[in-house]
């Protein structure tokens, strides 16, 4: 709708294009970034202003927002709390509430809703997984957004660790949607709470009503309260879910993530024409966690350049602090093993299958698809396992290991090598040799014997520990990715203990060939172009100051540490790969120190020193790749776009049912996506055609946006890792079935 008479023009120096709606705490505009981006702006109104008790609830919406921002709700873009009316911008999502497609069309079925409810159960379970109670489910906080639902408004959530304020004489969220203890005693709700108001959401989806629905807020409050729900409507295989969300002491109720797996054990045709007639589809230990709920009232290659963390970039000067979250997406890199598949599957979001063609590819004598579990050393280290391949062999490090090694054949390990006795914030794999394994372990800290990060190498026959060396690397800082030190050949290059300068070493002794000190006044990390080794550069002041990166990249020579050529960069650009002997970079846009995606293409040709810049046809928000001499951007809500970094022209865009992907690993006539979920889809390099998804095979969240490639393609077969140290494997010609 149009701007009001009264309306400001902009907020926050965003300018106003509409009005979106209002409610009785503040009305919400559409406006966009410099950028043309549109964004979602929350403006309270003025009489709430001056309420000390309002303005600190305000806080905690934005901050509880910022905690949860991922795939399935609105990202925070800005917001000014502490202004004279306070504000909060958030990524515009299009598309009608739940309220307002109930409203025009009636109650939902079959696919679409059991999709909704699936999308949900994700979306609260990642909400809680990141500490924050929502506390205000309802239809007009859900958006049907075309890549699937999406949860705002968290103007009344809290974390899980924190006390909820009183609002003495307020009743604080919409009756019909709220839980008893939330309706009875707001301070003890928990997480329990909104699955309570989950499947209150789920059968107004399916009925076009609540299930405790009455004349007056106050009466329905009392049903909520006291009465049995009124559920004859919903269908019988929804009803078995629903019931147990529903149960009034909060312990009866399962968790987000045993709702999760309910859910996704309902039939495709959930409420359509017979459903409920042939009886329940899920499987007896299913049907006993029901019933228990009820009585109670989840040779090998470096690790490739260019698929680094872009996690901690807006933190360069502080960037220990949040190192945990760069680990979490560290560059591990996928193997080079060549793949020709074939198989068969469907992509619920194609709704059709498509066939690899056969190969020679071979899978290893005894073959058969595993899924193993690698126990790391502390449970609280964020980072995730990444894996490079060789031969028979995956070699695997993060999560709280450095470095293991797995069979292919059977994921049986033939050796696992953790840190016992020395403190870590992180690990991630570096890469590998013919003999040596290479990973780099971030200290913790609170080490009591003051040791810094370090790089290891370790034995590939063996598992032994062979050397490890201090580092003061701050490639996050300097590239925008984490990429610590690199592999090339059989030598390892790092960064000294001091930050100023390049080591060389033999991978497997240890032995130091060459020390190359870094230009005056800067801070340097190794980059790879192919087999080109490159280092790029920033002041100390860009750095220090958080000032937008102009890099300086230097030719370096392997054997001897020399310093070539130094080109310069024109603003910050990320390093994704290499194409004709050119390294790629991704141009950053950023909006004051957000990075809000990227707008450019840059090609650097460490021969002649030549730069070229092209802009692309938009500004593009997710996580880069390259391979096979295509740039790739996959977004949270699993969409993935093809650009030519010659060109910058894009090649192809393809919406995929993989959330917050990362990739690609590339084999011979296929792509591969993942998520921390394990889910994976398979697309045609030609045209980015689906052809095979899988579902999810790990109670994990969507994953961090710059995540480096989790799929690992060893001959035939892929080796996928996922959430909660899983890996699993299986053969490219027959995937796991979707559906």
């Amino acid at each position: 709708m149009s701007l009001r008479a009264g309306d400001p023009a902009e907020i926050g120096g965003y300018p106003l294009e509409a009005r979106l709606g209002s409610g009785g705490m503040g009305a919400v505009f559409l406006a966009r970034t410099s950028s043309g981006r549109p964004v979602a702006i929350k403006l309270i109104h003025q009489q709430f202003a001056g309420d000390s008790e309002f303005r600190t609830r305000f806080r905690q919406e934005v901050a509880a927002a910022r905690r949860v921002s991922g795939a399935f709700t609105a990202a925070v873009v800005d917001a000014e709390p502490e202004a004279d009316q306070p504000w909060m911008a958030t990524t515009y999502i299009e598309g009608p509430t739940l309220a307002q497609r109930i409203a025009d069309e009636g109650p939902l079925n079959g696919a679409g809703l059991r999709s909704l409810a699936i999308g949900l159960a994700e979306a609260l379970r990642d909400i809680h997984r990141v500490g924050v109670v929502h506390r205000d489910l309802k239809p007009s906080n859900v958006v049907l957004a075309p890549e699937g639902p999406r949860v705002i408004d968290f103007g009344i959530s809290r974390a899980a660790d924190q006390q909820t304020l009183t609002m003495t004489g307020r009743v604080i969220g919409t009756p019909p949607f709220m839980s008893p203890e939330q309706l009875q005693a707001p301070r003890g709700v928990g997480p329990p709470s909104d699955v309570f108001s989950l499947g209150t959401l789920l059968v107004y989806a399916a009925t076009g009503h609540g299930p405790f629905d009455a004349d007056s807020p106050y009466l329905t409050a009392y049903q909520v309260v006291h009465d049995e729900p009124s559920l004859d409507a919903v269908p019988a295989e929804l009803r078995t879910v629903v019931e147990p969300c529903l149960a009034k002491e909060p312990e009866g109720r399962p968790s987000a993530d045993e709702l999760l797996e309910l859910l996704r054990d309902l039939p495709a045709d959930l409420g359509g024409p017979g459903a409920g007639a042939t009886g329940r589809t899920r499987d007896v230990a299913t049907q006993h966690h029901l019933a228990t709920r009820d009585t109670r009232a989840p040779s090998a290659p470096a690790a490739p350049e260019g698929t680094g963390s872009l996690i901690g970039r807006r933190l360069r000067g502080r960037w220990r602090p949040v190192l945990a979250a760069a680990v979490a997406v560290a560059a591990i890199g996928g193997g080079a093993a060549v793949l020709q598949s074939g198989g068969f599957g469907e992509d619920p979001a194609e709704g059709k299958g498509s066939t690899v063609a056969a190969s020679a590819a071979s899978l290893p004598d005894g073959f058969r698809p595993w899924r193993v579990t690698v126990p790391g050393e502390q449970e609280d280290i964020p980072d995730e396992l990444r894996c490079v391949a060789r031969g028979d062999a995956v070699f695997c490090g993060g999560g709280g290991v450095v470095a293991t090694r797995i069979n292919v054949r059977d994921g049986s390990r033939a050796w696992t090598v953790k840190s016992p006795g020395v403190p870590v914030q992180g690990m991630h794999l570096v890469g590998a040799t013919d003999d040596t394994v290479i990973g780099y372990r971030f200290a913790a800290q609170d080490d009591p014997r003051g040791r810094g990060d370090e790089v290891v190498a370790v034995d590939a026959d063996s598992g032994k520990e062979l050397w490890s060396t201090p580092s003061g690397a701050q490639s996050t800082a300097v590239t925008g990715r984490t990429q610590d030190a690199v592999v090339l050949g059989s030598t390892v290059i790092t960064v000294n203990a001091s930050d100023d300068a390049f080591e060389a070493r033999d991978a497997h002794s240890g032995e130091l060939t060459w020390t190359a000190p870094f230009p005056g006044g800067s801070r340097c990390a190794p980059v790879l172009a192919g087999n080109v080794l490159l280092a790029m550069c920033v002041t100390d002041a860009e750095i220090q100051t958080l000032a937008e990166r102009r890099p300086v990249v230097h030719t370096l020579d392997p054997a001897k540490g020399s310093w070539g050529r130094a080109i310069a960069l024109d603003g910050p650009g990320v390093p994704v790969g290499a194409a004709d002997g050119r390294l790629v970079l991704l141009q950053e846009h950023t909006e004051g120190t957000a990075l809000t995606g990227y707008d450019a293409v840059t090609r650097l040709d460490p021969v002649s020193g030549k730069v070229t810049n092209t802009p692309l046809n938009t500004t593009y928000e997710g996580t880069p790749g390259m391979a096979d001499g295509t740039v790739y951007v996959s977004t949270q809500t699993g969409r993935v776009t093809a650009f030519d970094p010659a060109t910058g022209r894009r090649k192809w865009a393809r919406q995929t049912s993989v959330e917050g992907a990362s990739g690609p690993a590339a084999g011979n006539g296929a792509l591969f996506f993942s998520s921390a979920t394990g889910r994976v889809v398979a697309l045609s390099p030609s045209d980015g055609s689906t052809l095979w998804a899988t579902d999810p095979r790990a109670d994990g969240l969507t994953g961090e946006v710059g995540a480096s490639p989790r799929v690992v393609v060893a001959g035939r077969a892929v080796v996928v890792a996922a959430d909660g140290n899983t890996l699993f494997a299986f053969d490219t010609q027959h995937p796991p079935k979707s559906g």
